[in-house]
């Protein structure tokens, strides 16, 4: 049996095994699952749901220390509903018909 056989069947070997460790492991991480979440709960308008989806995205980003843009994003998204949340909270202290509703 030539040499090359041994080379061609490594190479088909490695092919493989790299083939099924990327179909086993290519689940999203907690975060991503969390991050995205939240975004579907922002779209709907659900903006205490989001908020409190991107807090543990963020927590559980903060574990991993390796992801800084995507921390960066998180905090950016959550600056934006809080300030979504306080503008819809003071609007219901709006004067409407000449009396205060609170």
């Amino acid at each position: 049996m030539p040499f090359y056989y041994f080379v061609y069947l490594i190479l088909l070997l490695s092919v493989s095994f790299l083939l099924v460790r990327y179909l086993l492991f290519r689940r999203t991480s907690l975060s991503t699952r969390l991050f995205m979440k939240g975004i579907r709960a922002e779209n709907s308008g659900f903006y205490e749901e989001a908020a409190i989806s991107y807090e543990d995205a963020l927590t559980k980003i903060k574990k991993s220390r390796f992801h800084r843009s995507f921390e960066i994003k998180i905090r950016e998204k959550l600056k934006v509903l809080y300030t979504i949340r306080n503008y819809q909270r003071d609007m219901d202290f709006v004067r409407k018909n000449n009396s205060w509703i609170s």
